[in-house]
């Protein structure tokens, strides 16, 4: 073969293989984004409708709520988020208390090969098995905070009283286009794919696929942020938003606090996962 021919022959193959190499690096770009950077929805100051007088009876009596302008993510930390994290911090804090569970068989992050890595296929999902902890201080170290219960449920349900982040008709059947939810146990999916589940300020993924916690202490309406409820210290029973993956349709609401769900904030849980605000 002459001898230009064969560097010709070299550089093509060269080329096709370093494609192939790009392109698997844009489809894992492509597969664990919301993802690096997250995205952020501006709330802004006013007042809202908090609670409701004809649900659950821990979410009377419905009250008005000023809250100053904000940001919340617009969609839950995922597995490859929080595996970032992970590689930073470790499993436990300075504290000694324990961020995340990864020995739980409903854990999606494993260590391999010296680091932390969302297992494959659940990357863009939200991360679940994260203590109450764990979720404050992910939050802190991405330099934001938990949502207060009353900033999750303005994002979600905005000023008009919703019942749904997208407005007052539930879908006719179980879709993930508007809330994974009545699924199956640990059937979470991407936190981008329901697509028409949007609230009114563009925040997805906020009710089904996987109950939130908040900063907020579980404790009784009215909502007051000054009477202990706001105090960052691990030990009270955290509230929990939105419903999750196997929740039926009646806790998918955008007033459902979580009152009958199972909730130790210092273990993480397969259904509970997070996302933070400033």
């Amino acid at each position: 073969m002459p001898k230009q021919i064969f560097i010709i022959l070299l550089f093509t193959l060269f080329q096709i293989h370093s494609g192939v190499i790009a392109q698997g690096i844009a489809e894992h770009k492509l597969r664990t984004s919301p993802f690096g950077i997250q995205a952020m929805a501006q709330i802004p100051a006013g007042e809202f409708t908090m609670g409701s007088n004809h649900g659950p009876d821990d979410e009377k009596p419905a009250h008005r709520i000023f809250l100053s302008s904000y940001s919340i993510d617009q969609y839950p930390v995922t597995n490859f988020q929080f595996a970032q994290f992970l590689n930073v911090v470790g499993l436990r804090n300075t504290n000694n208390e324990r961020l995340f569970d990864d020995d739980d068989n409903d854990a999606r992050i494993h260590f391999k090969d010296r680091f932390w890595h969302a297992d494959i296929g659940f990357e863009d999902h939200p991360v679940v098995e994260v203590s109450w902890v764990g979720a404050r201080d992910y939050c802190l170290w991405a330099g934001k905070k938990l949502p207060t219960e009353a900033q999750w449920e303005k994002a979600a349900r905005g000023t008009d009283e919703r019942k749904f982040p997208w407005g007052n008709t539930a879908p006719t059947q179980p879709t993930a286009l508007y809330a994974q939810y009545a699924a199956r146990f640990n059937d979470t999916v991407p936190v981008t794919i329901s697509t028409k589940g949007a609230s009114p300020y563009g925040v997805m993924d906020l009710v089904g696929n996987a109950w939130e916690w908040v900063s907020s202490a579980y404790k009784p309406y009215p909502f007051n942020s000054n009477d202990g409820r706001e105090n960052p210290q691990a030990g009270p029973v955290r509230a929990t938003r939105g419903g999750g993956h196997d929740s039926p349709l009646s806790e998918i609401t955008t007033t459902q606090r979580g009152k009958n769900l199972s909730r130790n904030p210092a273990a993480g849980h397969h259904n509970i996962a997070f996302r933070c605000a400033k």
